[in-house]
Formats: structure tokens, sequence, C-alpha cells
């Protein structure tokens, strides 16, 4: 009875999908989730662009936020609007045989790695840090998550967290879109055209066809 008991213990905590505690906003808990939050100004212009992080399998959100610095349990730029969680079992470093490696072993690699890189909005961001831990993961039995295709996913796959985050991440958008319409400023709505499809732009162009150009 005891080996078989001891067995038991060992499977749980084998278990890749054992433990995990429940997903809590008031808390800022998303154990093992992607997740996003508008940007000032950017989002007001871009909605779906936003700044994004990854969370640990106790649920602290890790977020590259700055030249050489991983923000821990401190979410930049606000509470956390979106989340997508990310099943342990689709990542392929965590279910190989005789693999060893943990979710949160990946996710300390990549912070220790991050915590000596320089930031830049256009080369190097929080786009970059999620990439790079999905990456050392395989989630889902590869390694090509870019700064482009995490943003779609999140995009098409996210949950929002409470009714009022979708609001808040749309309305600053609409009431400038709004203004633009109202003062009749062609200028003022090509020149948001114009900025979304410039940094859009940048991404595809830096992410497919200049690889080294954006770090990941």
């Amino acid at each position: 009875m005891e080996s078989g008991a001891a067995f038991e213990d060992e499977r749980m905590l084998n278990d890749n999908s054992w433990q995990l505690g429940e997903i809590d906003p008031k808390r800022a808990r998303f154990p093992c989730c992607i997740v996003w939050t508008p940007l000032p100004l950017i989002s007001w212009l871009i909605p779906f662009i936003g700044h994004i992080g990854i969370c640990r399998e106790d649920g602290v959100i890790l977020d590259f936020a700055g030249p050489n610095f991983v923000s821990v349990d401190n979410f930049a730029f606000g509470a956390v609007a979106r989340y997508v969680p990310v099943h342990r079992d689709e990542c392929k470093k965590l279910t190989e045989p005789g693999g060893g490696m943990t979710w949160d072993d990946a996710l300390r690699k990549s912070t220790q790695e991050f915590q000596h890189r320089s930031y830049s909005l256009f080369t190097c961001n929080c786009h970059s840090f999620v990439a790079n831990n999905l990456n050392r993961l395989m989630y889902r039995g590869h390694e090509g998550w870019n700064v482009v295709n995490i943003a779609a996913f999140i995009f098409l796959k996210g949950t929002w967290v409470r009714r009022a985050s979708l609001l808040q991440t749309y309305i600053p958008f609409l009431l400038v879109f709004g203004i633009g319409v109202f003062l009749g400023t062609t200028k003022f709505l090509l020149g948001i055209l114009a900025f979304a499809v410039v940094l859009i732009g940048w991404f595809l162009v830096g992410t497919y066809c200049f690889k080294n150009l954006i770090q990941l």
C-alpha cells in the first residue's frame, strides 16, 4: 500500500496538469497563460496592439518591461485585459520522455537571457520575450513563434477578463476615430491609417524578410 501511495504521489508530481491554481484576475494570477493589456496612445490608434507577458505556474506575470529588466508580478501598463491559456501538454519540451524540463524552468531561462537584453519597441520588445519562451517550450511542437503570430494568436484566441476590459480597450480608439470623423479632417484619419500600415508593415517585413532584425 505504501509503495502504491508513493507511486501515486510521484505520478501526480510529474503530471503536467497537476496543481495548477485557478485563474484569478483580482489577484492578477493567470497560471500558464499569455496575458495582454492595451498600450497608452498606441492602442488608442491600433487597438489590437498592446503589451504582453507570460505567467509562471503559480500565475505570477513576467513581462519584458525595459532594458535588462523583466518585471515580476507587476504587469507594466495596467491590469490584464485579455489572456490565452497555454496547455502544457502541447509543449513538446515538457512531454519529451526523460526531458526533465518544467514550465517554470523554461521561463526562468528566458528571464535570465532577457535580463541582459536592450529593449526596443521596434526590434526587441515584450512580444520577443514571450516568443522566446514559447520557442523554448516548443509550444504546439515548433520553434516558429515570433512577434507577428503571437499578436495574431492573442487577437484571435484571447479571452476578455471582463466586459469592462473590452470597453476600456476600444472606447479610446472609437473616440479618436469619432473626433476625426466629426471634425472632417481627412488628413487626420489618413495619418492614423498610415501609422497603422507603417507599424504593422515594419513588424511583417522585419519578421519575415529580415529575420535577424527583430530579436527573439
